[in-house]
This record gives C-alpha cells, structure tokens and sequence, in this order.
C-alpha cells in the first residue's frame, strides 16, 4: 500500500517521537516513563504489553506521579500484567488519593465499602466511615458515580458515622510530595 502524500513529503514522525520519549524516560523524567507506560498499555491495534507498562508506570510513580500511581493501583487492582493484589492496589491509590486524585479517592471508596460487608462490627463500622470521607472527596470533585455511591452507603451507616466522615473529608488535604 502507497503511503500518503504528507508521508512521503514529511517521513513518519512516530519513530522520532518513541525515541524522544525513550531516552527522556531513561534520564529519568516522570512524565515520559508515563507516557511510555501508557503507550504500552494502549497500543492502538498492536499487542498490548501490560507487563513493560507496570514497569514504566512504577519507574514514574517512584517519582510521585499521580497518574502513574493511579494505573499501578487499577493493574494491581484487575490483575493487569501481575497477579492481582488488592493490598498493593490500595498502597498506591492511596498515594494517588492523597495528592487529590479523585479516580483514587473512588476507587479508596469501593476497596473500603467491600471491606465493610465482612469482618468484626468495629472494622465494618470503620470502613464504611472511610469509604463515606473518600466517596465524598471524589464527588466533591466530580468523579462519576462517586456521588451514587456516597448517597447509597450514607443509607446503611448511623447519624454519627455520617458525622465522623464528614469531619475526616474535611480534614483531608492533599500533598504535594517533591519529585526525585
């Protein structure tokens, strides 16, 4: 198949453009590692290599990046490209939650709503208190179904607990960790 007119004129810049990103990515910039990541995770047509992604995405999360962290929580989380792990996915939603990520602050949510169906009265209770403080943050800031979630589970907790997780979401402020 002929490549087109612009193609033949300019060359293709992709190549150009998967260097840049690999030799910033290996000096260390965040963003790029992200990027690379992500790339490999979403290979339009191309196999998906979620393996190398992890890889890409922990080498920017290390660095504090936010959306990396993010991703390593969801792959963690789905077992995408390593055995699942809900623990190791709450570490970095956690860390993503705390510099304000509401797509964290949900998914907190949802790991702490599941952890209230099951166990002792108290850890239940304490569970739905935290579940109700990080589906609130991720309303407050307009991520999707958090504010569905937030109102079903305010149904199932008591006047108090509603209180203590209004007072934890307010006292919740975000960090903003240096770069390495």
């Amino acid at each position: 198949m002929e490549r087109p007119w612009y193609q033949k004129l300019f060359g293709s810049t992709a190549a150009v453009v998967q260097e840049t990103a690999e030799s910033k990515a290996a000096g260390g910039d965040a963003d790029a590692q992200f990027s690379l990541g992500f790339r490999c995770a979403n290979r339009g047509g191309s196999a998906l290599d979620y393996s190398q992604a992890a890889a890409w995405y922990l080498k920017a999360a290390n660095q504090n990046h936010v959306l990396a962290q993010f991703n390593l929580g969801i792959m963690h989380s789905s077992g995408q490209g390593m055995p699942k792990d809900d623990s190791l996915a709450g570490e970095w939603f956690r860390k993503a939650a705390a510099q304000g990520d509401s797509g964290a602050q949900h998914y907190l949510g949802v790991q702490q709503q599941r952890a209230s169906f099951t166990g002792q009265p108290a850890a239940m209770t304490e569970a739905r208190i935290e579940a109700y403080k990080w589906f609130q943050l991720a309303a407050a800031s307009g991520y999707k179904g958090s504010a569905a979630a937030h109102e079903l589970l305010t149904q199932k907790m008591s006047h108090a607990d509603v209180v203590d997780g209004i007072r934890r979401a307010e006292a919740f402020t975000t960090v903003h960790p240096s770069t390495s």
